[in-house]
């Protein structure tokens, strides 16, 4: 199971609703394990799940992201507007305007502390059944991580992890 945390950002036209940032790892290609984040809406803005991913598709392109696009390699983009700090055992994403937070199981802190980065996969996609706070199953969660509709809508980045040590 993971558990999520979430961030509820200003309201505005372009309100996304409760943003939840997830994260968990698991093996990837080279046979090490790879620390992944999943953010998305719980498509709860005022005008309705539609407007969430609107807004969540403006804030990814307004920060040189595109939805659906290729993957962006953030350890090659020292200017890249997303960032990454992992500290205290609690992993921290943030773009202009936007601050999220939660707290990683031990096996995704020794993920990042080994790779560097992280995966983020910011997708547009609302997922109204996974509330903040409650664990999830990680059947579920592959399920929607995984799903070609969560993927196609989603920015993809490697996030450089970034420490206050330095």
């Amino acid at each position: 199971m993971t558990s999520t945390t979430s961030t509820t950002l200003p309201v505005g036209a372009a309100e996304p609703g409760t943003l939840v940032v997830m994260p968990w790892s698991g093996e990837a290609p080279d046979g090490g394990d790879m620390p992944y984040l999943l953010a998305y809406s719980l498509g709860d803005a005022a005008a309705g799940p539609e407007a969430s991913a609107a807004a969540i598709e403006r804030l990814l392109n307004d920060n040189g992201l595109s939805v659906g696009g290729d993957l962006v390699d953030g350890t090659e983009r020292p200017g890249l507007p997303v960032g990454l700090l992992v500290e205290s055992g609690a992993a921290v994403l943030t773009l202009p305007g936007l601050t999220a937070q939660c707290v990683p199981p031990p096996e995704w802190i020794a993920a990042v502390g080994e790779r560097g980065y992280a995966y983020l996969v910011f997708t547009t996609r609302p997922w109204p059944e996974a509330v903040p706070g409650r664990p999830v199953e990680a059947e579920a969660l592959a399920a929607f991580a995984g799903a070609d509709e969560t993927l196609r809508a989603a920015a993809h980045i490697v996030l450089p992890a970034r420490s206050l040590r330095g």
